[in-house]
């Protein structure tokens, strides 16, 4: 038994120097090769050197004949070694010859191989015994060392032993038959032969078969005939070692390819599902800026309507927006956060770069419009109270105003006529003194309705000043009035001094008529202002107000027996009128020439004002049972405020507790974290509830509270900041979750670093000052001077926000150990799939990549650009860089 098969059966193991010496051994021992064998290694070594030369675009017909020259010789060793030999002699003498040859026979020996017997003499004299020899050391060499010194030949035949009728031994007896040959290319490629059809009795047929798939679809040319093999009762064991070697080289390639297109399957999935990951963040935030875009024109218009029902309107609009308008938004801005959250953490893991949305789009910029909208929100809301309120205003103090004056105009009506009457030139001495009177009495009226048309002039100028929508009538009707009262107060003179011409004229006065006139005129006035007064519009917003108002209603009714007596008293001087009449028989004509007033108009305007007094008390309950109705509201909405906001506190307190609790796992934080959403959610009915308590409180115009210091802006604030701190606390333990699994940190680890992060977070806020920081890092063991702890502020904290947070904490003492792919690792693999190329090709990805990973990679390789590539060659080597640098792919 040789010693090559000594290897092969018993697995032992053998120097390099120990193979090549029993080599020469065998050489020397046998002078003479075995006719058959010599024939099976001629044939086998010149199909091998073949195999080889054609990639330089040559191959020999005869072995000892075409090495003879030794330029073919180096050509052969320049190929199978990847290294230059020296510049070979160009003549054709024998010593020309020999020069080569020994360049080729130091090479050999430069690669640790000694050779033993073998001259070149010998080669260019074409010994075929040292020709074969050397081709064999050559093959050992080049072929079959790096097998043997891998450790994995042995075990790679061993890969036959399952099949039926394969138990390979050596390397001649084993392989009579062909099954070994057919196992080995259907262990690796089981698509090209169906071992199942195959008989231990049919061996020509089994050797045709794998030479034939072997040449046809390994690429391995046919070094062996069937014939001879099986006619051979002991076939050359080079011949067979040197085409077995090829099956391994072949097969090693193929799952060098695999391994390769693996790698770069999985990398490419991991880029493809961030970049879908960010496209949806694009679009997310593309959509939430455009709605606040459009909202904010909306909320920024101030152009106040003219009526109180467009205005209400305007109100009701804007609840709509609060209630069903802006809920999905929050809730969107919130998810927003948290997709950009899980893309970071994801980018980090797979060691890509930080994603930096486009310009504008920013977490950040979100952030800063929807407080801009907050801003805009929340002065929408009170000016379209304050406008409510003005306008309630406006409305009451113009039918005010048109209640004054119709009153004025009422009273002013034929006062211009009456003062214009020349009647006392042809009147007796009583009609004239009787004018008189009537005149002053009519001064006495005209100064007591002055207060009423300084009160329209108020009124006119309070509704300029507050800009009423139809100030254009009231100031023309207001000017009328004064006009009209300028005009009176001339008319008025000019009576009485006409009057007072001719007072001298008559000497008798009727002093019961005037006394009447003169108490029944005041009488009368007062009557007129008490029906104003009972008949006056308020409005009031507290009972504190309607109080006022009953007590002041009250004190009136308290005059009214004081103003009997004052009628009593009036309606006795009329009286007497009648009794001296009766007595003295005089003729009365029925008319009080002092006054206009009757004794009748008395009793009725008296009357009107009883009846005026219990409807006036009427209106005021009513009032009064309003606004216990609106306190009662007041207390309803307050009750429920004082237990919704300290609870909302209370809740936002206690998830600041668990996000940094470490007394138990990341799942157990999960979940308490996830009962705490629960409970939030389930609480959303007493915000409900509230908000209808807030509506009727609006619709009722209550808008002001003394039993509570919460708003219900207040309360909205703090329920979508809850809602938005337990959505981002949540996020934050996935994502330490996620970073524990993918980095292989353990939880004893995590409760460390988080016991390290509190001792050190001493504002006890979640986020630690880079002083504190620093102060971590040493009591860890850091040895940093400035610049390092510089670089590593720049790793935990890239957006320079002078905290470093638990996550970024995480990420930094978890980073330096991860296990990640490099843009090296995947442009080697490209290199393998290659074929060691520079450059790879469309047909090259296909065949080794999945169709929609092969489809992504031709999609986004540039061009090569370079020499000696085919038309469609692909640049891989920039497409990995960009995999891991600044992509925009």
């Amino acid at each position: 038994m040789t010693a090559i098969e000594t290897q092969v059966q018993y697995g032992s193991y053998m120097t390099s120097e120990q193979v090549y010496m029993t080599q020469e051994d065998d050489w020397d021992r046998d002078l003479l090769l075995d006719p058959a064998w010599e024939k099976q290694q001629r044939k086998t070594f010149t199909a091998w050197c073949n195999s080889h030369l054609r990639k330089a675009g040559t191959q020999i017909e005869n072995i000892e004949e075409d090495f003879r020259n030794g330029l073919k010789l180096m050509l052969l060793l320049e190929v199978i070694s990847g290294e230059r030999l020296p510049k070979p002699d160009k003549g054709k003498m024998r010593f020309h010859k020999i020069a080569n040859v020994n360049k080729a026979l130091d090479f050999i020996c430069s690669k640790g191989v000694k050779l033993v017997s073998i001259g070149a003499e010998e080669i260019v004299d074409g010994n075929v015994k040292m020709t074969l020899g050397m081709i064999w050391t050559i093959i050992l060499r080049f072929a079959i060392q790096d097998i043997s010194v891998e450790g994995e030949h042995f075990s790679w035949l061993g890969k036959t032993a399952p099949y039926r009728n394969v138990n390979v031994q050596n390397f001649h007896i084993s392989w009579k038959d062909g099954l070994a040959l057919c196992a080995l290319i259907h262990r690796h490629r089981p698509d090209l032969i169906d071992y199942s059809k195959l008989r231990k009795d049919d061996p020509m047929g089994n050797l045709n078969t794998a030479f034939e798939v072997a040449e046809k679809y390994l690429d391995i040319p046919k070094m062996l005939d069937a014939e001879d093999i099986v006619n051979t009762p002991k076939p050359d064991e080079k011949a067979i070692m040197t085409y077995v070697s090829c099956f391994y080289h072949a097969f090693a390639g193929a799952e060098q390819a695999e391994t390769a297109a693996n790698r770069i399957c999985k990398v490419l999935a991991v880029n493809q599902e961030n970049e879908k990951l960010m496209e949806e963040y694009e679009k997310l935030a593309s959509e939430l800026l455009e709605w606040i875009r459009r909202t904010i024109p909306w909320l920024e218009n101030r152009v106040a309507e003219q009526t109180m029902r467009a205005m209400q309107q305007k109100l009701e609009d804007f609840r709509d927006y609060r209630r069903v308008h802006k809920p999905p938004k929050v809730q969107e801005k919130c998810q927003l956060e948290i997709n950009f959250n899980t893309l970071q953490t994801k980018l980090r893991l797979s060691n890509r770069p930080a994603f930096m949305p486009s310009e504008g789009k920013m977490v950040s910029d979100i952030a800063n419009a929807w407080k801009g909208l907050e801003q805009v929100e929340k002065g929408y809301e009170e000016w379209l109270l304050t406008e409510i309120r003005r306008l309630e205003r406006l409305d009451h103090l113009a039918e005010k105003f048109k209640q004054k004056c119709s009153l004025h105009e009422s009273w002013t009506s034929g006062k211009v006529e009456l003062l214009s009457m020349k009647d006392y030139e042809s009147a007796s001495l009583m009609e004239i003194r009787a004018l008189m009177r009537k005149h002053e009495a009519f001064e006495s009226d005209l100064a007591a309705h002055q207060d009423r048309v300084e009160q329209i002039a108020a009124i006119a100028q309070e509704l300029n000043e507050l800009d009423y929508h139809d100030a254009v009538t009231i100031n023309t009707r207001c000017q009328g009035i004064c006009d009209q009262w300028d005009n009176l107060g001339t008319l008025t003179q000019k009576r009485r001094d006409s009057l007072e011409r001719v007072e001298k004229l008559w000497e008798t006065i009727d002093q019961l008529y005037l006394e009447f006139a003169k108490r029944a005129a005041p009488f009368n006035n007062w009557m007129d202002g008490a029906m104003e007064d009972l008949q006056d519009m308020f409005i009031v917003h507290s009972i504190e107000e309607i109080q006022s108002l009953i007590t002041a209603h009250d004190q009136f009714k308290a005059t009214l027996p004081e103003a009997d007596k004052e009628r009593v008293a009036t309606m006795g001087i009329q009286n007497e009128i009648v009794k001296i009449a009766q007595t003295y028989g005089i003729k009365l004509s029925g008319v009080n020439p002092y006054t206009n007033l009757s004794p009748q108009d008395i009793t009725d305007k008296w009357d009107a004002v009883k009846h005026l007094v219990p409807l006036r008390d009427q209106m005021l309950q009513e009032e009064v049972a309003r606004q216990q109705s609106n306190e009662r509201l007041r207390r309803q909405f307050a009750a429920q405020a004082n237990i919704i906001g300290p609870w909302i506190q209370t809740k936002m307190e206690e998830i600041s507790h668990v996000s940094v609790d470490i007394a138990g796992s990341l799942e157990e934080q999960m979940s308490n974290l996830k009962q705490y959403e629960q409970n939030i959610i389930n609480y959303k009915c007493n915000i409900d509830k509230l908000e209808g308590d807030h509506q009727l409180s609006q619709e009722s115009l209550i808008f002001d509270n003394k039993h509570t210091n919460y708003t219900m802006e207040h309360v909205r604030v703090g329920w979508e900041q809850l809602l938005t701190t337990i959505a981002r606390t949540i996020n934050e333990v996935e994502n330490q979750i996620l970073t524990r699994d993918a980095k292989g940190i353990s939880q004893e680890q995590l409760n460390e670093f988080r016991a390290s992060f509190n001792h050190f977070d001493r504002k006890r806020n979640g986020m630690m000052d880079p002083d504190d920081f620093r102060a971590c890092l040493i009591s860890m063991g850091y040895d940093l001077g400035e610049v390092e702890f510089a670089r590593i502020m720049t790793l935990v904290d890239s957006n320079n926000t002078g905290v470093v947070t638990f996550q970024a904490f995480i990420d930094f003492m978890t980073r330096e150990t991860a296990e990640t792919d490099t843009a090296d690792q995947v442009m080697a693999s490209f290199k393998i799939l290659a074929s060691d190329k520079t450059y790879i090709t469309v047909e090259e990805l296909r065949r080794e990549l999945p169709p929609e990973q092969a489809d992504y990679c031709i999609s986004r390789m540039t061009s090569y650009i370079g020499s000696g590539a085919p038309p469609g060659a692909l640049d891989y080597i920039s497409f990995s860089s960009a995999l891991y640098g600044e992509s925009d792919l």
